[in-house]
């Protein structure tokens, strides 16, 4: 057992490695979790949560790197979680993004983390919404939550972030993906990388044309910015940060961050909630029967909705 309280004093104060602990906890799950949720609630909120999310190969990892010196340099103090594909061996983090980072590993005001899926769809970890809780608490004025990378599925970091910066690069098949539903509708900003490839401009265009078939905005209303970027050599990556800023303050003055964040912890709650329903419905010993009412609904003499809710009432004594 750890002590909660010393150890979220040590984040406090910006030391790595209470930080590193309190992630661990989240990520395994640990019995101190709801202690370590509950010492931590009073010092959220502070933090501006940025998704980056697109294809494979479209430069998210150089991107986030770029961002994160950007935000040094205007002195501000930054969390990185960087959602990797989980190993089918260890369970662990595959790639593990932060060999991409190291240039930032010795800054004490830039904390980077490796995360896995686990299995995870929708291209986030199923603990980053703690994770990302963990790096308010400590202090981090940007949180920078990169995810897998698995495509048009990957339209979870929406519900995670303030604001989701979707990346596309010429070249990579993104301008037919653009016709299609997916990550394409989720983007707050866009961001067409590699810019000195041959179609970039094209990219730029058949992008802001989808944009516009698929608008109903109302006057005042966010229209997704598109900034073209060469992230390796840091060009373009000021205008990124320029635009990063313009939403949020769009959002404060239309009272859209507090929504978006108190929808965030909406789902967090449902999450959780429906994460212990489902342990009950497995323990040893349970009150209710389900093989027994899987049976009768294979028979044809229970309806299935009728079983949920014998199931539910057994499960909360309604």
């Amino acid at each position: 057992m750890v002590d909660v309280g010393e150890l979220v004093e040590q984040a406090r104060a910006g030391r790595p490695r209470a930080v590193a602990r309190l992630i661990s906890l989240v990520e395994g799950a640990s019995p101190q979790l709801r202690e370590v949720m509950a010492a931590l609630a009073p010092l959220t909120g502070g933090a501006y949560v940025v998704g980056l999310t697109g294809s494979p190969g479209v430069g998210k990892s150089t991107t986030t790197s770029a961002l994160v010196t950007a935000y040094r340099k205007a002195g501000r103090r930054v969390g990185v979680l960087a959602v990797d594909p989980s190993s089918p061996f260890s369970g662990g983090a595959l790639l593990g993004d932060r060999v991409r980072m190291s240039e930032h590993a010795s800054d004490p005001g830039v904390y980077i983390r490796s995360m896995a899926t686990r299995g995870h769809l929708g291209g986030l970890a199923w603990a980053a919404p703690q994770a990302i809780r963990v790096l308010d608490a400590a202090g981090c004025d940007v949180i920078l939550v990169e995810t897998v990378g698995v495509g048009q599925s990957e339209v979870e970091i929406a519900a995670q972030a303030d604001t989701s910066v979707v990346l596309l690069a010429p070249g990579m098949g993104d301008g037919i993906q653009a016709a299609k539903a997916g990550i394409l509708e989720i983007g707050d900003v866009y961001v067409v990388n590699k810019a000195d490839r041959d179609g970039a401009d094209a990219t730029a265009r058949e992008l802001n044309h989808m944009l516009g078939l698929g608008e109903s905005r109302a006057p005042g209303d966010w229209r997704p910015p598109i900034v073209k970027t060469v992230a390796a050599r840091a060009e373009g990556v000021d205008e990124v940060v320029e635009a990063l800023d313009k939403h949020r303050a769009w959002m404060e003055e239309h009272d859209v961050l507090a929504t978006r964040r108190a929808a965030r912890a909406a789902r967090e709650i449902e999450t959780i909630a429906v994460t212990a329903l489902r342990a009950r419905l497995s323990a040893p010993g349970s009150s209710h029967d389900l093989p027994a009412l899987a049976h009768r609904v294979t028979e044809g003499t229970l309806d299935p909705y009728t079983a949920a809710d014998t199931l539910i009432a057994g499960l909360t004594g309604e």
